[in-house]
């Protein structure tokens, strides 16, 4: 069974920039996709980016474009998202998660990591 852990959130600065790291235990196929969401207080969790785990394709969303990058490190099973420009608005909780579509179907979740953007 795979288990996801993130890491690397914390309280930043509007402006900064902030990597956060997925690491997965247990062995990740080429059919699977690892997954970035965020999930804002009060709000929907939301599709931020995702990456295939044998291929270079990305998907990023579009409100994210230009921000953030999705990277991965298949020696060491871990997915990279690197959020540059921070703004107030991207405070959440961030989840990676696994699955076999980029943007949905996802059945395997970590339990999240909180990033707090302040001014």
């Amino acid at each position: 069974q795979v288990q996801l852990v993130e890491s690397g959130g914390g309280m930043v600065q509007a402006g900064d920039s902030l990597t956060l790291s997925c690491v997965a235990s247990g062995r990740m196929y080429s059919s699977h996709v690892v997954g970035w969401f965020r999930q804002a207080p009060g709000k929907e969790r939301e599709f931020v980016a995702s990456i295939r785990w044998n291929d270079p394709r990305k998907y990023y969303a579009d409100s994210m474009k230009g921000r953030v990058t999705i990277s991965r490190d298949n020696a060491k099973n871990t997915v990279y998202l690197q959020m540059n420009r921070l703004q107030l608005e991207d405070t959440g909780v961030y989840f990676c998660a696994r699955g076999t579509s980029p943007y949905d179907d996802y059945r395997v979740w970590g339990q999240g990591t909180q990033v707090t953007v302040s001014s």
